[in-house]
């Protein structure tokens, strides 16, 4: 099996260690002898994202999410057919805000999305920072999520469903409890850290739906996480304290 993964302007979307899911992506493929394929995506490049199995955008500053606003104009029309087709897409923080209708960050000043989520984001008076824990399910089973938030921009959702429910931390917006949205097999979160060393439980469940989407039904060899999560139990324990840590 192969795997191609599209990584999104690795030189403009690249906040906060985001390209440490490309690496972690990565390695779970070699650790199970998969080939896998790293394609970066720059401004400019004509892609038609047709033998991309999964793709990033990582988060990046309001200067950079300008440029890729003006660059995702001219590949909306070939990356909204291969979402609808069932392309796997995973964006963190300001990728996110690109996928929905815009970013406003002034009455003057929008930053237009592609309106792949039903989402749009405001900008709020305030960062929204700190370590966030979020209950999540994704292929049926209950999950923790645990990351870290650095974002100004106040995500609404509106005709989409959320990641999870925000247990500590601010999520999309600080207000309604929701982190992140779900749209077919788009996956949009503010979760820096980066995300998927910290939950390798979801960086897997990636990979499968990929893989599936490319091969039919792919069971996935587990692997020795043993580290991993032990790393995020005690995450969980630090900051859930007394808290259960189940459903």
């Amino acid at each position: 099996m192969k795997l191609v993964i599209g990584y999104m302007y690795p030189e403009l979307l690249n906040l906060y260690g985001d390209r440490g899911n490309i690496i972690a992506l990565k390695k779970r493929c070699e650790w199970r002898k998969i080939d896998v394929e790293i394609r970066e995506i720059k401004v400019g490049a004509d892609e038609n994202f047709k033998d991309i199995d999964l793709l990033f955008l990582g988060g990046g500053a309001d200067k950079d999410q300008k440029v890729v606003s003006e660059d995702l104009k001219n590949k909306k029309k070939n990356l909204i057919q291969a979402v609808e087709d069932g392309l796997t897409l995973l964006a963190i923080c300001g990728g996110y805000q690109l996928l929905g209708e815009y970013y406003e960050i002034s009455k003057e000043n929008k930053i237009e999305g592609i309106g792949i989520l039903d989402a749009y984001t405001v900008a709020g008076n305030k960062r929204l920072i700190g370590n966030i824990i979020v209950k999540a399910n994704f292929l049926g089973k209950n999950s923790f999520l645990v990351g870290f938030e650095n974002h100004s921009g106040k995500t609404f959702l509106r005709n989409c469903n959320p990641l999870g429910t925000v247990i500590i931390g601010h999520g999309n917006n600080g207000e309604d409890k929701k982190e992140g949205c779900v749209y077919k097999n788009v996956y949009g979160t503010y979760l820096h850290g980066p995300l998927l060393p910290k939950n390798p439980e979801f960086a897997d469940m990636l990979l499968k739906i990929s893989l599936s989407r490319k091969y039919g039904r792919v069971n996935l060899e587990p692997l020795e996480d043993t580290f991993e999560n032990k790393a995020k139990e005690a995450f969980l324990k630090r900051f859930l304290k007394d808290k259960k840590l189940r459903f």
